[in-house]
């Protein structure tokens, strides 16, 4: 019998995918909303090619849940640990290819169609990773921590965050805007090379986790994950995936079409606005912490129901402080809109792998996690953006408030996990 991991290898094991996949993930975002628009859509009108940008975007969300179904298919049959390391790769290959792309004016139509098939394949890898990453912290926890081990795969997004950021706020710093619309963007994608090797290293030394391993020892593999979730838990892959919509509506609103709206409405600079983003993490890095600590205490609805509420009320406060122009009021609109999100968001790690069996449950949470981003996150920015043409930034506001009903109302039909069993129930025998 293998001994149980530390919690040191466990958190760095968990931990280090999702800061890389998301540092990829977000670096797209960033460069969306700055660079994107005028080097692959440089033949349209302003405000169009911020819009087609924003849908190159969309296409990942796209990609997300049927790499859910994929890696989670493989995750559920082969193991925890092979499929980790294979979204990983999915992930990092693809981004490395976007830093690589030329752009409209060197292949022409042929430059966004293969960004677009880029960002379909990073939705794909995406997909795979966090379903397996809060596996790996939850199926190792004790009894009573699952919502502490939980913390370190969602930490992950805040820290990759800050570094997609803090490399192209340095990248703005030290380049014109000449060098780096012209290649100084291309730095974090490539730079994700060297990320992914750190973090094969990492996840190519974990042990396959105990629940797994029982579950092979009994040869109890479900033989196809995807028919079972569908036909056992169908209202839950439903409900979950809609309890995070109000997540990936907050996070995407802040920080692409916020992004993307101060420095071409509000005119403030570009280093200015990402140092305020980037000073802004931490409110997401904090409330995740402390909303995963008060999740084992408390349990994990009525955490999420207050997350839900404070995500309903910042979306009505953050567009009137952004409104206001100034450094100060744009930093506390970002800094409300990420601690809403970190505080919904850090909770789920556990909750989402806690509703269903052993047997799907690579399969179940992820695509659950990734039908949220689907419903929430891949048009989120699109709208905002249409939404604020038409009719100012006040109706962005009552679009995040609308996301966090839903995601409430979702809430109210899942049960409390707190106390429900990860383990294979014991066999009944005669």
């Amino acid at each position: 019998m293998t001994s149980t991991p530390g919690i040191g290898r466990i958190a760095v094991g968990s931990f280090v995918g999702t800061a890389i996949e998301f540092y990829d993930f977000y670096i797209y975002g960033t460069a969306t909303a700055l660079v994107l628009n005028a080097t692959f859509f440089p033949t349209l009108a302003p405000v169009n090619a911020t819009l087609a940008s924003f849908a190159t975007f969309a296409v990942a969300f796209i990609g997300r849940p049927l790499g859910s179904l994929l890696f989670g298919h493989f995750g559920d049959r082969v193991g925890r640990k092979a499929t980790l390391v294979a979204s990983l790769l999915t992930m990092g290959l693809s981004t490395v290819a976007i830093g690589l792309l030329p752009g409209y004016a060197t292949l022409g139509v042929a430059a966004p169609v293969i960004l677009v098939l880029l960002r379909f394949l990073q939705g794909i890898g995406l997909g795979g990773e966090w379903g397996g990453a809060a596996l790996l912290a939850v199926e190792n926890a004790p009894a009573g921590r699952r919502s502490w081990y939980a913390t370190f795969p969602q930490l992950g997004p805040s820290i990759g965050f800050f570094a997609a950021n803090g490399l192209f706020l340095g990248l703005s710093a030290v380049l014109s805007d000449e060098s780096f619309h012209s290649w100084g963007w291309r730095i974090p994608f490539l730079a994700s090379a060297v990320l992914v090797a750190v973090g094969l290293v990492v996840r190519l030394r974990l042990a396959e986790t105990p629940v797994f391993a029982e579950v092979v020892r009994r040869r109890e593999q479900s033989r196809m994950p995807l028919v079972d979730m569908l036909r056992k838990a169908p209202l839950r892959l439903l409900l979950g995936g809609g309890t995070i919509i109000t997540c990936y509506v907050v996070f995407y609103v802040t920080t692409t079409f916020c992004l993307s709206y101060t420095t071409t409405t509000l005119k403030l600079p570009k280093s200015e606005a990402l140092g305020l983003l980037v000073a802004a993490i931490w409110a997401m890095a904090l409330t995740t912490v402390l909303s995963c600590l008060a999740g084992d205490r408390y349990g994990r609805k009525p955490v999420l129901l207050i997350g839900c509420v404070f995500t309903g009320v910042a979306g009505l406060v953050m567009f009137p402080l952004l409104s206001g122009g100034t450094a100060l009021s744009i930093g506390i609109a970002f800094a409300l809109g990420l601690a809403a999100m970190g505080w919904v968001y850090g909770p789920l790690g556990a909750f989402l792998p806690e509703l269903f069996d052993a047997r799907y449950r690579y399969s179940a949470s992820s695509f659950a996690y990734n039908l949220g981003g689907v419903l929430g996150g891949a048009l989120a920015p699109t709208i905002a953006a249409a939404l604020a043409a038409g009719a100012g930034t006040t109706a962005v506001g009552w679009y995040v408030t609308g996301s966090a009903v839903v995601s409430l109302l979702c809430l109210l039909g899942l049960p409390e996990t707190r106390h429900v069993s990860t383990e294979l129930p014991a066999r009944v025998t005669a």
